[in-house]
């Protein structure tokens, strides 16, 4: 009898059917391929042999023509357990186990649930016929890798066991996926574009690049002593780059040039250690593309592909484009990938096939944390496991990348990183702060918005930041009455292509030297590249501060004394619950620095922090408690019992209590829709719809669809994943009268034509 694992649709002639041998074979090979990068190659050959191993029951040869489904994955998860014969790789067969039962619907807990794997292995199952052993001859030898055996305590050698088996997760179901890929593109005689360069063949290409852009900027850049230091930084972070791989620091002030001097680091010491990839993570959307768009500026669009929630595929020319960067954005398979935290550090900790096939992706990789500090307090712990993990056993080089640097190093914080100031690649950072010293803080104490109103306009210039959006707009609406000139407004009230073109006016006003008072949230923060002559701030933690700071006198173009930044506590509202905490934190250490901006103090600040949040805060998931080690039943080894399942539900980097509203007022936003409507899949729609969301407190989405203000886009199809704002009214985007973006308080009203 022959045996099949893949059909071609309504062709019963299965002379052009994919063979189950050749499907195992071919996915043990592309496996193999991808494991031997971190010495799994035997463990995960063996997973690709095994992963189908149900296919090989009559019952699955029936479901090729068009029987019920069958659980064809659980028969290799028994079976690979059953060949091992040494304790050691037993062990490791115990892991392949997870990820061959886990390779359609996700690694599954060891334990527990009805969709564990102990409870899928002892269910009834049929007789697999005994031809498999004879068509891929499995073999167990050498399946442990060297690292899995050197001495840890048992917690770590826990966590370090499931990541090596998320890790070979990820090889197993990127195998499977291509190899089906293969087989029907040929049966069907389509094609797939889906090659992108190899670093190792492009890294001298990038880096003339890379020195022939800076040749272009310093050639148009005035000579100051911001940018004698920016040139300083380069060179001294590209000197860095012998160094061995590893975790790495680089600690530049605000308006330093870490961005560029960070690449720059990246293609040099990959080019030293020919690694395969740089990752370039990010922890706001509101400025993946403004990173992205100079880095294909520096290395051409071909280099880099960004993948993030707000990814526009259309963006690509002509849909054979546009097909290959979806598919990448599945496996980052481009030399330079610029992503979100949430992105990384989901998918770290993920159990779907469709979040970590790209994982395997990031051994023999250069990953640049930028605003390294904002790596949300809940998740911290873990975070760092993974990321010392990546650097200890699958060769990458991990650069936390801030110009406030947080306080995770080992001994001082317990169980940090092991970073030693030979890892610093800035030169001298408290030299550097000194010199790109900018502005002074001012504690102004209580203010009212009345007394924030009077100083913007004694000022034909200034930026006032607060901690809450309804803050922004009753500051913005009081300004606005009072008559001052150049007033703008922005927060996530406003979607973000609209916020995009706020932020052109704004450096055009202030490139011109027009009135211009900017009223914002923390958003403003986040990397974005305005520069002010005086700067208020809420009060709030000093990383935000310090962020603040960044936003005055960015180029040092005016003097020092003049170039305030002042921190109030508003009298009329009171700070998010976090933020006072954060402030108080701050308050604490405030009198023991003279400059609460120097790096010593950043320190003190963050070890401050970390102490009053304790260490289980640190891990609010319980990611790290999800790993355990035990004796086997037999008592012939270690078991593991771990979480896959369970971590992955509830790991989240933001843990949002919003809902989306789309907001389709302009062209591009309204041809998405129509799209939709018209049978785009969900998929591509919400990446090009993502611009032109709004998130909203969810009961405040609730009372605008109650009073006909939203609705649901085909929710008989997406249920409520495309809300759409049908009462315009309510979105006030007038420039030279109003430019708020979505008042969603007026959902009270019936008819919106009246507001």
């Amino acid at each position: 009898m022959s045996w099949y694992a893949h059909s071609i649709p309504n062709e019963t002639d299965k002379s052009r059917w994919q063979t189950l041998a050749d499907h195992l074979k071919g996915v043990a090979t592309l496996a193999a391929e991808r494991g031997a990068k971190f010495s799994a190659g035997p463990a995960v050959a063996l997973a690709g042999l095994l992963h189908d191993l149900g296919k090989y029951t009559p019952e699955f040869q029936a479901r090729l023509e068009g029987g019920p489904p069958v659980d064809h994955a659980t028969a290799g998860a028994r079976e690979i357990v059953a060949l091992a014969s040494s304790a050691d790789d037993r062990f490791v067969a115990d892991i392949m186990a997870h990820a061959i039962a886990g390779h359609h619907a996700g690694l599954p807990d060891s334990f527990g649930s009805d969709t564990s794997l102990e409870a899928r292995r002892n269910r009834p199952h049929g007789s697999l016929d005994p031809a498999w052993r004879d068509e891929i001859a499995p073999i167990l030898d050498g399946l442990t890798p060297a690292f899995l055996l050197k001495p840890a305590d048992k917690s770590r050698l826990a966590f370090r066991t499931a990541f090596f088996g998320r890790m070979t997760f990820s090889c197993l179901v990127d195998a499977d996926f291509r190899d089906t890929e293969a087989f029907y593109m040929q049966a069907t005689g389509a094609t797939v574009d889906r090659e992108w360069p190899r670093l190792p063949d492009k890294v001298d290409d990038y880096i003339a690049r890379f020195d022939r852009y800076m040749d272009e900027k310093r050639a148009r850049a005035a000579e100051t002593n911001v940018n004698a230091l920016r040139a300083e930084i380069l060179l001294h972070v590209r000197s860095q780059a012998q160094a061995d791989r590893g975790l790495f620091t680089l600690t530049v002030p605000t308006g330093g040039g870490k961005t560029l001097a960070s690449l720059a680091f990246a293609l040099e010491h990959a080019r030293r250690h020919g690694l395969e990839r740089i990752v370039y993570a990010i922890p706001f959307t509101s400025i993946i593309d403004q990173t992205a768009a100079i880095f294909r500026q520096v290395l051409g669009d071909e280099a880099v592909l960004e993948h993030h929630s707000s990814v526009d595929e259309d963006r690509a020319s002509g849909r054979e484009a546009a097909d290959k960067l979806r598919l990448a954005m599945e496996d980052w398979a481009a030399p330079v990938v610029v992503t979100t935290n949430v992105q990384l550090f989901e998918s770290l900790h993920a159990n779907r096939p469709s979040r970590c096939r790209k994982l395997h992706n990031l051994v023999n990789s250069v990953i640049v944390l930028d605003e390294a500090q904002t790596i949300p307090l809940p998740v911290l712990r873990p975070c760092l496991r993974a990321l010392e993990e990546l650097a200890e056993n699958y060769g990458a080089s991990i650069v936390l990348c801030t110009a406030t640097q947080p306080a995770v190093a080992a001994p001082q914080f317990p169980g940090g990183l092991p970073l030693g100031p030979d890892r610093e690649l800035a030169p001298e950072p408290a030299r550097l702060h000194q010199q790109l010293r900018r502005v002074r803080l001012a504690h102004i104490g209580e203010a009212s918005d009345d007394d924030l109103v009077a100083a913007l306009g004694e000022a034909g210039q200034g930026l006032v930041i607060v901690n809450s959006r309804a803050h922004a707009l009753a500051l913005y609406r009081k300004a606005a009455a009072a008559g001052l000139e150049g007033v703008v407004h922005l927060t996530t009230r406003q979607y973000a292509a609209h916020r995009r073109r706020i932020l052109a006016d704004v450096r055009e006003r202030l490139k011109d030297e027009l009135p211009c008072r900017l009223i914002a949230t923390s958003l403003v923060e986040a990397g974005v590249d305005v520069d002010f002559p005086r700067v208020w701030r809420a009060e709030a933690g000093l990383d935000q501060i310090a962020q603040a700071a960044g936003r005055c006198n960015r180029e040092g173009k005016r003097p020092l004394a003049d170039s305030i930044v002042s921190i109030f506590r508003s009298t009329e509202h009171e700070p998010p619950r976090e933020i006072a905490q954060l402030a108080g934190d701050m308050g604490r250490i405030t009198g023991s620095h003279a400059d609460l901006l120097s790096p010593e103090a950043l320190l003190d600040y963050f070890g401050e922090v970390y102490w009053r949040k304790g260490e289980n805060a640190l891990d609010e998931y319980g990611a790290l408690s999800a790993w355990k080690l035990s004796a086997s039943a037999d008592g012939r080894g270690v078991a593991p019992s771990f979480d896959y399942r369970t971590v992955a539900e509830k790991f989240r980097m933001i843990e949002s209590r919003l809902a989306p509203v789309i907001v389709a007022i302009e062209p591009e936003a309204k041809a998405a829709l129509d799209a939709l409507r018209g049978g785009l899949p969900a998929g591509a729609a919400a990446r090009r719809l993502q611009s032109f969301i709004v998130q909203v407190p969810p009961k405040a989405r609730d009372l605008l669809l109650r009073n006909g203000h939203v609705r649901f886009v085909q929710e008989e199809k997406f249920g409520d994943q495309f809300a759409e704002l049908l009462s315009s009214g309510l979105y006030k985007h007038e420039r030279g009268r109003e430019d708020i973006g979505l008042v969603w308080e007026d959902g009270d009203f019936l008819d919106c034509s009246i507001i």
